[in-house]
């Protein structure tokens, strides 16, 4: 353990720095998180500092021309945000995928882990990195997150290990389906194990995470389950009614939200849908979520007459948003790149029954036949026929949206997540 400054004992403020490599505004599972977090602990009293990058769509990272945030510098809710913009060598989008998709195959190879490093932080750049550092710090912790966008947590853990004050990693690992690679060994490369396997806490969101960094070899005893939560009183509040109205919906709602993309299973939901549309169901798909490139060429390649049954609400805001949940009949978010997905309890605060797969920390989230269902990660027919029995059999919908919701109010909220995420800080001696 490297050194402790045991300041909240001695009243003192503890300088903490949070790296997450997109922030406020972005909605992402990694965003909240932190943002829950590092706002709890500056009503606390404590000095939080978020390092960002200027992305405000993941396609940033590798694409030219998707959105980014023009603002390097803002106070939200007495946390510091600064972003810094990232480079990237090449223009070519396919340039950092294959990149990755190379470094995977390198990492099979034993005593990699250096090389590995060298190229993780090849492309993107992040220039400016240690001027922020002298300019910001010092600080007596650091808090990173997503492993796979390792550029942005390695110099803030080299300089953690620079300056002997503790590290945590939030990894936000995607297991992907069981028993297969694809996914996972994105998160799982040897340089990024041997990062984990030096912070001196991993938070991670389910036990299917932590079982398999312990297997991996990352110390059990340095992992903690924390999760994520949702606060109630600020997700209900969706007026159903007034959504219907406003997207001319009349009939049965079927709702994704989250990242439209093939891994988040959203390709699939509207090939289930189009199933369901074949056999006579009415039922309308609300699609609300950043849409990926493959997204956007898949769905301008739809039929006309599917295009009309579907809503298409790529960025839409909170307010919209609620106002989905409150209208839906059925969530559905078959996802293999999810570790936990905040968007099930928000769900859930609405008494929807939800639809999730058998991939990522999902089967931990949801109880199958008990507060939920899961489906095989593109299994499309098995999809089509499970929102056909919830559209059908609504009891059950109720019964099970009901169960999530009480689940959700006993023990899914941020207060507890916080209690959690703060027992962690204390253990390395911070607050």
């Amino acid at each position: 353990m490297r050194r402790c400054r045991f300041r909240a004992e001695l009243g003192e403020v503890v300088r903490i720095l949070h790296v997450v490599q997109l922030y406020h505004p972005v909605a992402s599972g990694a965003a909240r998180y932190f943002r829950e977090i590092g706002e709890r602990l500056a009503a606390e009293g404590h000095r939080v500092t978020v390092l960002a990058t200027d992305a405000c769509d993941l396609e940033h990272i590798w694409m030219p021309g998707r959105r980014c945030i023009e603002t390097p510098f803002e106070m939200l809710n007495g946390v510091q945000i600064v972003r810094l913009p990232i480079r990237r060598r090449l223009g070519l989008p396919i340039f950092y995928p294959a990149l990755r998709r190379l470094m995977t195959e390198i990492s099979r190879i034993a005593n990699t882990a250096p090389l590995l490093r060298r190229l993780a932080l090849w492309t993107p750049q992040w220039p400016g990195v240690e001027t922020f550092f002298a300019q910001y710090g010092p600080f007596d912790l650091v808090h990173a997150t997503n492993i796979t966008l390792d550029f942005a947590i390695l110099p803030a853990f080299a300089y953690a290990q620079q300056h002997r004050i503790p590290f945590i990693c939030t990894p936000f690992v995607h297991l992907g389906e069981p028993g297969s690679r694809t996914i996972v060994r994105y998160y799982s490369m040897r340089h990024q194990i041997d990062l984990l396997c030096r912070s001196d806490r991993v938070i991670v969101m389910t036990g299917l995470e932590r079982d398999f960094l312990a297997a991996r070899g990352v110390p059990r005893e340095r992992l903690r389950v924390v999760g994520v939560g949702v606060t109630p009183e600020e997700v209900q509040g969706g007026d159903g009614a007034r959504f219907r109205a406003d997207h001319c919906i009349d009939g049965p709602l079927v709702l994704f939200i989250g990242a439209l993309a093939y891994d988040k299973g959203a390709i699939h939901l509207v090939r289930a849908m189009q199933r369901l549309w074949r056999d006579g169901y009415t039922a309308t798909l609300a699609l609300i979520g950043a849409p990926l490139a493959h997204f956007n060429a898949f769905y301008t390649r739809l039929p006309a007459a599917d295009r009309a049954r579907i809503r298409l609400l790529p960025y839409a805001p909170e307010t919209i948003k609620r106002d989905a949940l409150a209208a839906a009949d059925v969530f559905a978010l078959p996802s293999r790149t999810d570790s936990f997905g905040i968007v099930f309890l928000e769900a859930w605060c609405y008494g929807v029954p939800v639809i999730g797969a058998r991939a990522g920390g999902i089967p931990d989230v949801i109880i199958d036949g008990q507060d939920g269902l899961l489906v095989r990660f593109g299994d499309v027919a098995g999809l089509a026929q499970t929102i056909r029995l919830l559209l059908d059999d609504r009891p059950l919908a109720q019964r099970l949206g009901a169960a999530g919701r009480a689940k959700t109010l006993r023990d899914l909220t941020w207060e507890r997540v916080y209690a959690r995420a703060r027992a962690v800080y204390a253990e390395v001696g911070v607050v």
